[in-house]
C-alpha cells in the first residue's frame, strides 16, 4: 500500500481529471434527456418499444458491469490499473455514441427498433469500459478526506459545463444543422462534434491524473472473496439503491420536461417570455451578441420556433444554478456536517420542488423557471458526494475486511446508474404510450396525453427521489465513523508489512 499519507492534487491533476467526467456526460446527459423522445419523434418507435430498448441495454450491463470492475481491478501496467483502460476505450466509446444517433437508411420499424436496441447496448457497454475505470481513478488518486471531495468537486463542475452544453445547446444546434429541415443530418452533426470534444477530455485525462492508492501487498485475487465482501456491505447496499433510484428519476424526469415544453407549455407564452430576455429578432441583427447566439441556434424568430430555444434555456438555467453550486455549496456543507447529512436534507428538497412542477399553468412560464431554479439549487450539492461517498466505500471494505476491490466497489455503481437510466426512459416510455402519446414530431396530443405528461414531470420522480432518501438513512458512514475510519486506514498504510 502506498505510504503517501494525506496526499494533495495540483489543481492542474484535478482539472485534467475533471475534463473525463465532462466527456462522459456529453453522453450520459445526452441518453438521459434526449434519448427517449430521439427513439418516439425520429425514429418514429411507440414509447414502449423505446421502453423496451433501453431495458434490454441493462440485461447485458448485468453481466459487463461486475467484468468490467473485475478486469480494471486486476490489471497491472506501468500507467496503474485504471488510467489505461480510459485510453484504450476513448475512441471505441465515441464511435458508439455518432452511431446510437443515427439512422443509416432503415425505415421498417421492426428493423429501426433492433438498430437501436444494438447501437444502444454497444454504447452502453462501451460506457462501462470507460466510466468505470474512470470513476475508479478518482477513489485512488488521494486517500485524504478533503482531497477527495475535492476532487469530485472540480469534476462535476466540468460535469455541469457538459450538462450546460448538452441540455441547453442540442435542440437548438440540432435545428441549426437541419439543412432543408432534416432533422436526422442536424442530430448527426451535432453528436459528431460533442463526441470530437469528447475523445479529446478523454486523451487528457489518461496523460494528467495519477493513480497514489495501491490495495495491500498481502493482497491475492479472489474474485468470489470480492464479490461476497462488496454484497455484504451495507453502505455499498445503500449507495446502490441510492444511485438507482436517483437516476431513474433524474432521467425520467429529464426527458418528460422535454415532452411537457413541447406539448403543455403555451408556446405563445414561452415566446414572449424569450422575448423578455432578448432572445427574440424579427429581422437579423448586427451586433455581436447577436451572431454568438445565432451561431448556436438561440435566436427565435417565431412563436412555433420557441420550444427548441426555450427549453433550452430552461436547462441553462438549471446547469448555471447547479454549477455555482456545486463550487460554493457542495465541500461547504460536507465539510461541516458530513456527507450523508447534506444529501439527505438536498435530495428531500429536490424531491418536493420536483413535485411542485404540477403545479404551474401552462402559461405560467416564469413559475416553471422558478421551480427549476429551486430545483437545481436544492440538488447541486448532492451532485459531487455521490462519487465522494462510493470512493469511502470502498475504504470501508479495506477498513473492515483487510482487501481492496474498488474498480468492483464502483462498477456495481455506475451499473445501478446506466439501470436508473434505462429504467427511467423505460417507465417513461411505457407512460407515455399508457397516456395515449402519439409517436411522431409535432403530432398534436389529447388532453390525456398531455396530464401523463405532467405527472411524468412532477409527481411520478418525486416519489423514486423520496426512495432514495430513506435508503440514506440505511449508509452508516457518517462524518465522525470517516475521520475515524481514515486515520485508522493511514496508520495501517504506514507499515511495510500491511
Amino acid at each position: 500500500m502506498s505510504n503517501i499519507q494525506n496526499q494533495k492534487v495540483s489543481m492542474a491533476e484535478k482539472v485534467g481529471y475533471g475534463l473525463g467526467d465532462c466527456s462522459a456526460n456529453l453522453v450520459f446527459q445526452m441518453m438521459m434527456i434526449y434519448q427517449t423522445k430521439f427513439y418516439t419523434d425520429v425514429f418514429g418507435l411507440e414509447g414502449a418499444i423505446a421502453g423496451t430498448v433501453m431495458l434490454v441495454a441493462r440485461i447485458v450491463d448485468a453481466f459487463v458491469d461486475p467484468t468490467v470492475g473485475i478486469l480494471s481491478d486486476r490489471t497491472q501496467t506501468r500507467w496503474g490499473k485504471y488510467r489505461p483502460w480510459v485510453l484504450w476505450t476513448a475512441l471505441p466509446f465515441m464511435v458508439f455514441y455518432v452511431l446510437a444517433f443515427y439512422n443509416p437508411g432503415i425505415e421498417e420499424k421492426g428493423l429501426v427498433a433492433l438498430y437501436a436496441t444494438i447501437s444502444y447496448t454497444l454504447l452502453m457497454t462501451m460506457y462501462s469500459f470507460n466510466n468505470t475505470p474512470y470513476s475508479s481513478l478518482g477513489g485512488v488518486m488521494s486517500s485524504d478526506i478533503k482531497e477527495r471531495t475535492s476532487i469530485t468537486s472540480v469534476r462535476f463542475v466540468f460535469s455541469t459545463i457538459a450538462q450546460f452544453v448538452v441540455q441547453g445547446l442540442t435542440l437548438p444546434l440540432v435545428s441549426k444543422f437541419s439543412d432543408g429541415g432534416d432533422k436526422a443530418h442536424g442530430w448527426l452533426c451535432t453528436i459528431s462534434l460533442f463526441a470530437a470534444v469528447g475523445f479529446i477530455f478523454l486523451l487528457i485525462v489518461f496523460f494528467s491524473a495519477r493513480e497514489r492508492i495501491t490495495p495491500p501487498a498481502s493482497q491475492k485475487n479472489d474474485t468470489r472473496q470480492d464479490i461476497k465482501d462488496v454484497l455484504s456491505s451495507v453502505p455499498w447496499r445503500s449507495m446502490f439503491i441510492l444511485t438507482l433510484f436517483v437516476f431513474i428519476t433524474l432521467a425520467m424526469w429529464g426527458s418528460a420536461m422535454n415532452y411537457y415544453f413541447e406539448n403543455y407549455v403555451d408556446k405563445a407564452a414561452l415566446f414572449a417570455f424569450l422575448d423578455n430576455i432578448g432572445l427574440v429578432a424579427a429581422e437579423p441583427g448586427h451586433s455581436v451578441g447577436y451572431h454568438v447566439l445565432n451561431a448556436f441556434g438561440l435566436i427565435v424568430t417565431s412563436p412555433d420556433k420557441a420550444y427548441e430555444v426555450g427549453f433550452g434555456v430552461f436547462n441553462m438555467v438549471g446547469a448555471l444554478v447547479q454549477f455555482f453550486g456545486v463550487i460554493f455549496l457542495s465541500e461547504f456543507l460536507a465539510n461541516k456536517y458530513g456527507k450523508k447529512r447534506t444529501f439527505i436534507v438536498c435530495l428531500s428538497l429536490t424531491a418536493v420542488f420536483t413535485a411542485m412542477f404540477y403545479l404551474p399553468a401552462k402559461d405560467n412560464v416564469g413559475m416553471m423557471f422558478v421551480l427549476n431554479f429551486l430545483k437545481s439549487l436544492a440538488y447541486a450539492p448532492t451532485v459531487p458526494l455521490l462519487w465522494a461517498m462510493i470512493a469511502d466505500v470502498a475504504d470501508h471494505s479495506e477498513y473492515i475486511h483487510y482487501r481492496r476491490a474498488t474498480g468492483f466497489i464502483f462498477s456495481g455503481v455506475v451499473f445501478a446508474l446506466k439501470a436508473g437510466l434505462g429504467i427511467g426512459g423505460a417507465v417513461l416510455g411505457f407512460l407515455l404510450s399508457g397516456f395515449g402519446y402519439i409517436s411522431g414530431s409535432g403530432v398534436a396530443q389529447s388532453d390525456t396525453a398531455v396530464q401523463g405528461i405532467i405527472l411524468s414531470s412532477s409527481l411520478i420522480p418525486a416519489a423514486f427521489f423520496l426512495v432514495g432518501v430513506v435508503a440514506l438513512f440505511f449508509y452508516p458512514i457518517s462524518k465522525e465513523y470517516n475521520e475515524k475510519m481514515q486515520a485508522e486506514l493511514s496508520e495501517r498504510r504506514s507499515k511495510n508489512d500491511y
